[in-house]
């Protein structure tokens, strides 16, 4: 979904111009997308300053993708993150939190040896050191099946 958009920095508020930037969307299309959607409801301060926090963010990256890469209307949009519920977000934070740990844990790891196993050695086989993750279904995952997914791949990398 966010393959080439930047990573959220850890702030409490963003600006309607750093949001426009973290989620490739112009900020006339952020205000129109404030009357549209419900869910989006950034803080107003001084001067009707718009202040965004961190999950309306991932909201509006959300409806990005529904509607400029999935091709749903903004009505069809709308009534999506209304059949997803609040959980959904909860989910794209687990996920966002997920690919940041991801990344620093890439950029701590220490370089791999050039060299591989002795040909002696018995390596375990993959599928034995991975718990069971959830079966694959057709259509989209539900936000429980996207958690339980993300802690399974948690439970690895911890």
């Amino acid at each position: 979904m966010e393959n080439n958009l930047p990573a959220i920095p850890p702030k409490r508020y963003f600006t309607i111009g750093e949001v426009s930037e973290l989620c490739g969307v112009k900020p006339h299309v952020l205000r129109y997308w404030e009357q549209e959607f419900a869910q989006l409801r950034p803080v107003k301060r001084r001067g009707n300053r718009r202040y965004y926090q961190r999950h309306e963010v991932l909201l509006v990256r959300r409806i990005r993708d529904l509607l400029y890469e999935q091709g749903f209307t903004i009505s069809g949009a709308r009534n999506r993150l209304a059949e997803l519920g609040p959980g959904a977000i909860r989910a794209l934070e687990d996920e966002q939190d997920l690919d940041e740990a991801l990344a620093l844990a890439e950029a701590a790891a220490p370089p791999l040896a050039a060299a591989g196993p002795e040909p002696d050695e018995a390596l375990p086989s993959p599928s034995a050191l991975l718990p069971p993750l959830p079966e694959p279904s057709d259509g989209p995952l539900t936000p429980q099946q996207l958690r339980a997914e993300l802690l399974a791949i948690r439970a690895l990398l911890g």
